[in-house]
């Protein structure tokens, strides 16, 4: 199987996306930073069932990353992205420089901000972080102009940020989520679990059962969400990481809910080391 042709300048982009659409191509987006793993590639084989194109952004976007944060260390690895994307349906990589993507410089980039959504659970303690990651959204629509954009949902907070910046500023986008993919003891696949050393990789699956058990007594009909996420907090604590939050949410909105929502997610995010781990577990009441 082939690697997919790299585009790295918005005209060969472009160019072949023109081609397409004079075939009358259905056109689908998977935006990532590259380091891809099995949930990546679980995107785009997503977005190749629903459209004749696929194309794959690979671009680490410095917009999204705050003082202090791995902009620097995070992996760079288009040669190996490559090999993996081939046979996943993907039809072009879009892999663009900074300098492609903001002619202006960091600071002199128009930026594009959903207010509210992008300030709340991990936007408390990552300020600026959402306003990069719908800035460069905001571009890699305009430059591909998908039918169809493809997100994971284990960053949930970003696909509803996504969906209703796509409201808010009118982009004909349908854009979809895809369920996380997970390791075999639960772990949500990330391109930061590299991060992790032995012994934390061992304790890292802690927050998943964490969520896993606030979900099971959710559906058993407990509805002290305080009280249920004060212990989510507590059990990743003990398991010695260090929780930045344990919270239940609306689905749609990500407002706090009330008793009688049927539509509910609990989302976490905590640090274990070097690493950020951030998940969530969707629950559907009858």
């Amino acid at each position: 199987m082939s690697r997919p042709p790299v585009a790295d300048e918005v005209s060969g982009l472009r160019a072949r996306i023109a081609e397409w659409r004079r075939a009358g191509l259905r056109v689908a987006l998977v935006p990532t930073m590259g380091n891809l793993h099995e949930g990546h590639l679980d995107l785009v084989r997503a977005a190749a069932g629903r459209a004749e194109r696929v194309v794959a952004s690979v671009f680490v976007n410095p917009l999204q990353f705050g003082p202090g944060e791995d902009f620097a260390a995070y992996p760079r690895t288009l040669a190996d992205d490559l090999e993996q994307l081939a046979g996943t349906g993907c039809a072009l990589v879009f892999a663009p420089s900074e300098a492609v993507m903001y002619p202006q410089g960091r600071d002199g980039t128009t930026r594009v901000e959903v207010p509210g959504l992008g300030d709340m659970l991990c936007g408390t303690s990552r300020p600026g972080h959402f306003a990069g990651v719908t800035t460069v959204v905001a571009k890699l629509f305009n430059l591909v102009q998908p039918d169809l954009a493809v997100f994971g949902q284990k960053d949930y907070q970003q696909l509803v940020i996504i969906r209703q910046m796509v409201r808010d500023l009118d982009f004909p986008v349908d854009v979809r989520g895809v369920p996380t993919r997970r390791e075999s003891d639960g772990l949500a696949m990330s391109s930061r679990n590299r991060y992790l050393t032995p012994t934390e990789r061992r304790a890292a699956p802690a927050m998943h059962a964490a969520l896993q058990a606030a979900a099971e007594a959710l559906r058993a009909g407990e509805r002290d969400f305080v009280a249920l996420q004060q212990a989510g907090m507590d059990n990743i604590e003990s398991a010695g990481m260090s929780p930045e939050y344990f919270e239940v949410r609306r689905q749609d909105s990500l407002a706090p809910p009330a008793a009688d929502d049927r539509n509910l997610v609990v989302l976490a995010a905590s640090k274990l080391g070097r690493a950020r781990l951030i998940d969530n577990e969707l629950v559907e009441l009858d």
